[in-house]
């Protein structure tokens, strides 16, 4: 085994304080931004921990902080068959989009300096220093799903955020019920899942080190939910940390063999895991499991 029990165990904690503290300061400098732009100051909107950050699955390597701004007093919804916004009450208009983000970016710019604030496809960057971390702000919509819960009631909606990339792409993700689910898995498990994420997480950077791994495929969002959809006792059922990972890759592996990748979700459970558009592949899984099993000296 190329690992021993100490080091999957170290792998296996979150991020140290003073990298916590580091974060903390990036997200408390985001708030303080957004509060002193004029234009801001008229909406109603929240600031959302989104990533590995706000699901505690973090590790050294990408302790950068996901941040969402989420306008709430204009939002966009996806409703019951056959109903419009006027069954709910509600009226069309309200802020763009485009000018919430602008908003967005001269606050951060205000408060960061133009030089370390860009602007990309997806997302709004802050580079990092000694006091915060580099951080992604992406502005968005409150997304109120009805159709989901097949609700009639404008009260009741899975909430989810909306936003367009710079190239006019819609994305749509649901990070609260993300980090819900997760929580809830973790309980389930005696608090061993996130641990095992970590440690993944940990080994594929390994891996990503000796060119052994797809970056651009296998990302952090990836493990999270690959091991969110391994059941509850491959991950308590063994005595050491060694026999979890080899046993976790050998039950998603051979799942996929069998087909039943079809059947996993997004830790949101909103979206197959598997769907046009993501970076992964069911090949590029396949051969990750295959590799990180050799890796590790399990063969």
């Amino acid at each position: 085994m190329r690992y021993s029990e100490d080091t999957l165990k170290s792998w296996s904690s979150p991020l140290s304080e003073a990298e916590n503290q580091r974060v903390k300061n990036t997200i408390s400098m985001i708030e303080s931004a957004l509060s002193a732009h004029v234009g801001m100051r008229s909406l109603k909107y929240k600031v959302i921990l989104q990533g590995s950050y706000a699901n505690n699955t973090n590790v050294r390597q990408n302790s950068d902080v996901d941040i969402c701004v989420m306008l709430t007093s204009s939002f966009e919804a996806e409703y019951v068959y056959g109903y419009t916004d006027k069954d709910y009450g509600y009226l069309s208009g309200g802020t763009s989009y485009y000018t919430f983000k602008q908003y967005v970016i001269e606050a951060l710019r205000n408060k960061f300096g133009y030089s370390v604030v860009s602007v990309g496809n997806k997302c709004i960057n802050i580079g990092d220093n000694t006091y915060h971390v580099n951080a992604d702000v992406i502005p968005a919509y409150q997304y109120r799903n009805y159709k989901a819960l097949n609700s009639r009631d404008p009260n009741r909606f899975v909430e989810g955020i909306l936003f367009y990339a710079a190239d006019g792409t819609k994305i749509i993700n649901y990070p609260e019920v993300h980090k819900e689910n997760g929580i809830e898995k973790n309980i389930q498990t005696k608090y061993q899942y996130k641990k095992l994420v970590r440690m993944i997480k940990n080994i594929r950077n390994k891996m990503a080190d000796d060119k052994k791994v797809n970056e651009n495929a296998i990302t952090s969002f990836l493990i999270e939910c690959l091991i969110w959809n391994v059941p509850n006792n491959y991950i308590t059922g063994s005595n050491t940390w060694n026999e979890t990972i080899q046993n976790t890759i050998a039950c998603l592996y051979t799942e996929m063999n069998k087909g039943n990748y079809t059947n996993w979700t997004e830790v949101s459970k909103m979206f197959p895991l598997f769907r046009s558009g993501q970076k992964w592949s069911v090949n590029d899984v396949s051969s990750f499991l295959l590799d990180m099993y050799s890796y590790l000296g399990y063969v």
